[in-house]
């Protein structure tokens, strides 16, 4: 973990938030090549639920919401953890991180355990009375929920229907740590799957089923993952069934991604404390129900921090340490790096060339400072695939050079063929499958 956080200090994935006034506690800024991979990360899930499939729409739904909402869904009253406190230092812990009766800081002696709430309050409007109290939303989930009649009527689609959303989240956890694994304001990736009561267990077992493969086909290995089922004393009170797809974090096995079968608890609350009827009338079988919902929620944090610690590797070429990023190349900052070999004059009018040529189609960064070796391992650190590197040859021949990050291979080609050739090995080709006029080289 350590060597994961000063990386992404020193090559700007991600800050601690206002630095240099001494930070916040639990608060990160993601740098320029954070966001990239933030952003890269946000777009394969909503590409995988949301673009490939046909009854999945989008939401983006207001981070305040009415308070009615929060009394509904249970919130107010039951969204709590069991907090203890430390009698000397004051330090407080979750109530569950504790297993014995001192403080694992100082080993003074712990306050009985005591409820506390987890949502932020604040107030709207210029008057701060119990009249103006509103609270920044602890989960995405409930603004889909209170717009499922909306959803129905305006795309005239039939269930199974799913509704997506990514979007902020605040609760104001007890302990937080491990980097940005828990922090107090974190985004979701969420999808309410509304289902026909009765294939809500065939549904759960599908989504269950995806969502483990979705880490796997972006490269997260097969035995850093499993699927936990939730003991029935653990389980929420609206939820008739729920797995967590965990990782094998530094710290331990601990949660990427939850799938629940949510039943008809939250419809049917908000049916009630709203007086709206949002039940769904099936045409086909002439029948109105309240459906049944699926939720796979997954934390973009805790995705991205995955993708970094399971692609972060260190190994040994010519007695020197070359750290490499193997990030899938769909997660990547830049798909493609153009390296000139040096910043002679005779050279650069071609490199911005194939650079503006490039950037059209890809990913890039243009990088022309230190030697090309260090910019070579540059790139391998931030995870980009492919280097593209034009030499005086290039002046003479029209051919340019591909390094692939993994097995540093290099592949000489026509620069007519450079486009396609780094569209196909992105696609997944073989980098020995050559192009006409290209020779590789394996180091």
């Amino acid at each position: 973990m350590e060597k994961i956080v000063s990386l992404c200090k020193r090559r700007g994935f991600i800050f601690p938030s206002s630095e240099i006034y001494g930070g916040l506690n639990s608060c990160w800024d993601y740098g320029p090549l954070g966001i990239e991979l933030k952003r890269n990360v946000k777009e394969a899930w909503w590409r995988s639920m949301v673009r490939e499939r046909d009854n999945i729409v989008g939401l983006d739904t207001s981070i305040l919401m009415n308070p009615q909402v929060w009394q509904a869904s249970g919130h107010l009253e039951g969204f709590a953890d069991p907090l203890r406190e430390c009698k000397s230092c004051h330090q407080r812990w979750r109530a569950d991180e504790v297993a014995r009766d001192t403080c694992p800081s100082c080993s003074g002696e712990l306050t009985t355990p005591r409820m506390f709430n987890l949502m932020f309050k604040t107030f709207m409007g210029a008057v701060e009375d119990s009249t103006s109290i509103v609270y920044l939303r602890p989960e995405t989930a409930q603004g889909i929920f209170v717009n499922f009649s909306n959803v129905i009527s305006t795309t005239r689609k039939k269930l199974p229907l799913g509704i997506a959303q990514i979007g902020k989240s605040f609760r104001n956890e007890i302990t937080t740590g491990n980097f940005i694994f828990r922090s107090r304001e974190f985004e979701q990736m969420e999808m309410e799957y509304f289902v026909k009561p009765g294939t809500d267990k065939e549904w759960f077992d599908y989504w269950v089923k995806e969502r483990l493969e979705w880490y796997k086909r972006l490269g997260i290995k097969e035995e850093h993952l499993r699927l936990r089922p939730h003991a029935t004393d653990e389980l929420a009170h609206y939820a008739r069934e729920c797995y967590d797809v965990e990782y094998l974090f530094p710290m331990g096995w601990a949660e990427l991604e939850g799938i629940a079968n949510r039943g008809d608890f939250d419809i049917k609350q908000h049916s009630e404390h709203s007086g709206k009827d949002l039940s769904y009338f099936d045409e086909e079988s002439k029948q109105r129900f309240i459906p049944y919902v699926i939720e796979p929620s997954a934390g973009v944090d805790r995705s991205i921090l995955a993708f970094l610690l399971d692609a972060y590797e260190e190994e040994v070429n010519n007695g020197e340490t070359r750290v490499v990023l193997r990030l899938h190349r769909t997660l990547a900052p830049f798909e493609v790096a153009i390296l000139p070999l040096s910043r002679n004059p005779k050279l650069v009018p071609l490199a911005k060339e194939v650079y503006a040529s490039l950037r059209r189609s890809f990913r890039s960064e243009y990088d022309d400072s230190q030697s090309i070796g260090r910019r070579y391992r540059r790139q391998d650190e931030i995870g980009t695939p492919f280097c593209v590197t034009i030499d005086f040859q290039s002046l003479e021949d029209e051919q340019v050079t591909i390094r692939e990050r993994d097995t540093m291979s290099q592949l000489r080609l026509p620069t007519k063929h450079l486009e396609e050739t780094l569209k196909a090995k992105l696609d997944g080709e073989p980098f020995d499958v050559l192009p006409p006029g290209a020779t590789v080289w394996k180091p």
